[in-house]
């Protein structure tokens, strides 16, 4: 079962059993409640099951998170300040610098605003697939103080963009390390994964994990990433290429119950 272990929750007054990779990746959860084993892997159908098999009792269905239906989405006003949909990319990091912008004169540029300035053209690329069926949104702040980049979703699924400012620099991928020109190495694949596993739990659906460079000079990869695509700012429009995932009506609601903020404040 590759180390698959099972992990008991309860967590609304709901009863769940996760199923986790060694590296405590979700893979599916069983809602006792609902006699449902939800996949967020269909590959790891069969290593799923037999983990669960010792709590599993009478009819169980078993398949993907089932989309919200309209009912569980009815939400016919949402307050401004709980709608998340008007965040500029980057949203996060423009009222920390607005609040505290730091010396007027340093010797080394305030690294706050090189990432602003990644999430900024990630942000303006994806915002340009909204004709193609896809909606993004940007600053989704997470309890803990963290927060989700970019959430992109549309007939190809749902995606968490992470950007990492890279301009004219050499980066070497080497999961889990992301080492960005001459920086030390980063354990980031690890939190873009896991940023990915927190949005699929508040969703109810399946989140793929991506890292997106923003203008780097070269990109090495010793190994593929697990789970994880990485890809530079300019290849974004390649994401709205994928289809056959969701319906138009599934990405609609799917949008409707990420730009609620009591979505994220619940995880």
């Amino acid at each position: 079962m590759d180390g698959l272990r099972v992990v008991p929750s309860r967590r609304h007054g709901r009863e769940r059993l996760y199923v986790c990779l060694p590296d405590g990746g979700n893979v599916a959860w069983y809602d006792r409640e609902a006699a449902r084993v939800n996949l967020l892997s269909d590959d790891r159908r069969d290593d799923v099951l037999q983990a669960l098999a010792p709590f599993l009792t009478g009819q169980v269905a078993v398949g993907p998170p089932p989309v919200p239906t309209p009912a569980e989405l009815a939400r016919l006003t949402l307050h401004p300040d709980d709608d998340l949909a008007p965040n500029r990319p980057g949203e996060a990091l423009l009222v920390a610098l607005e609040r505290e912008p730091g010396p007027a004169h340093r010797l080394r540029p305030d690294p706050r605003r090189r990432a602003l300035a990644a999430e900024q053209a990630t942000g303006e690329a994806l915002d340009r697939l909204d004709g193609a069926g896809w909606h993004t949104l940007h600053s989704l702040p997470l309890p803990g103080g963290d927060r989700l980049h970019h959430l992109l979703i549309g007939p190809g699924g749902l995606f968490a963009l992470h950007a990492l400012p890279a301009r004219r620099q050499r980066v070497r991928i080497d999961d889990p390390l992301v080492t960005p020109g001459r920086r030390a190495p980063l354990p980031l694949l690890r939190r873009v994964r896991a940023d990915a596993d927190r949005a699929s739990y508040a969703l109810t659906a399946q989140v793929r994990p991506v890292l997106v460079l923003v203008e780097p000079a070269h990109v090495s990869v010793t190994a593929p990433p697990r789970s994880v695509r990485v890809v530079t700012d300019r290849e974004l429009p390649e994401l709205a290429r994928t289809g056959g995932m969701l319906k138009p009506a599934d990405v609609e609601a799917l949008h409707a119950m990420a730009r609620d903020r009591a979505t994220w404040a619940r995880l």
